[in-house]
């Protein structure tokens, strides 16, 4: 199938870019670049031994979005545009709404338009707030406490309601816990912009010295021992989740169906450190630092749901996630800045 793939330099979209062209999908990409960087596109084809179309669009020029679907014909949309910072959105809301929401209406109204009415969204599992317990499962409370999580919510429930108006219209809501690892070659990996808002690339960024120490906000959380506990899901698996969608769209009906996406398995950020530490051979020095407002104890997935609707499950382990974030940061120091 011609896929467009929204986001597609970012680190998930090329990781999947990759993956889709080794099940020989044709892939176009569409992206603003505002987080992401051209040079990811560039390794992510000598990886997958295959030419990208590249569009550089913003979501928010529907004009420009129309276009695009005048002069391709798509089979299906992988939906990744969107900023994705948590603690930028609470400052920065309205830029959040405008950019994730009044994207995905113009990505789906150009959609719709066009007759390309196959759908697989990156979402999140920001969606669930604070679980009444664990493993979280896809009928769990919604409680969402941030507008980036608010953004991916609504983006659910219009691409539902698009769904209820349309038979015809068919899509898959990928929630997903915490992506971490990078491409085993070491080419392409997670480049935050500015200081990391994830854990695995900060520690990276620790253990290759572009930081000084990681901060653990709070070291008194009822876990194993006292860090804050987390559903960490290989890159590359979570980019053959995405394959698996786009697949289960081609052969059978999927009316907004929603999966998780993650291991199953919750891992604390202190294992994770020495995880990483045994991986790299470097030490990450860390403090205990006070907690962050709207922090939970502990969130991982019951992703079973995902094996049984399009045969997914997670294959990568924490030490393997930890061993390719390694490589591709202790190779690429600064990030695609050295390209």
């Amino acid at each position: 199938m011609k896929i467009l793939v929204t986001g597609g330099a970012g680190y998930i979209g090329s990781h999947s870019c990759i993956e889709l062209a080794a099940s020989n999908h044709q892939v176009v990409i569409l992206d603003n670049f505002c987080n992401a960087s051209q040079a990811s596109v560039a390794r992510a084809e000598k990886l997958a031994g295959t030419r990208f179309l590249l569009h550089r669009i913003d979501l928010r020029d529907a004009s420009a979005v129309h276009r695009l679907f005048e002069q391709e014909r798509f089979d299906a949309v992988v939906h990744f545009a969107a900023l994705k910072a948590v603690g930028e959105s609470v400052e920065k809301p309205l830029e959040y709404y405008g950019n994730n929401v009044t994207g995905s209406i113009h990505l789906v109204q150009a959609m719709r338009a066009h007759g390309c009415k196959r759908l697989v969204f990156s979402s999140s599992a920001t969606v669930y707030g604070n679980p009444d317990s664990v493993p979280v499962d896809e009928e769990a409370p919604l409680r969402v406490t941030n507008p980036y999580g608010r953004s991916k919510l609504m983006i659910e429930d219009m691409i539902r309601d698009v769904c209820a108006s349309d038979p015809e219209f068919n899509a898959i809501l990928l929630r997903y816990f915490n992506p971490a690892g990078a491409h085993p070659s070491g080419t392409i990996g997670e480049d935050p912009c500015g200081i990391p808002n994830n854990l695995m690339p900060y520690i990276c960024q620790v253990a290759v010295g572009r930081r000084e120490r990681l901060g653990i906000f709070g070291g008194d959380w009822p876990t194993i021992d006292g860090t804050g506990v987390r559903d960490y899901i290989h890159v590359v698996d979570l980019a053959r989740a995405h394959v698996d969608a786009v697949n289960a769209l081609e052969h059978a009906r999927h009316p907004a169906t929603t999966l998780n996406l993650g291991t199953g398995q919750g891992v604390s950020v202190l294992q994770l450190v020495h995880a990483f530490e045994q991986a790299s051979g470097r030490k990450v020095p860390y403090e205990i630092v006070e907690r962050r407002a709207g922090d939970v104890a502990s969130v991982y997935a019951d992703p079973r749901r995902a094996h049984d609707v399009i045969g997914w499950k997670a294959a990568r382990d924490v030490d393997t996630m930890c061993v390719d974030a390694w490589r591709w940061q202790s190779q690429n120091p600064e990030g695609y800045g050295d390209a």
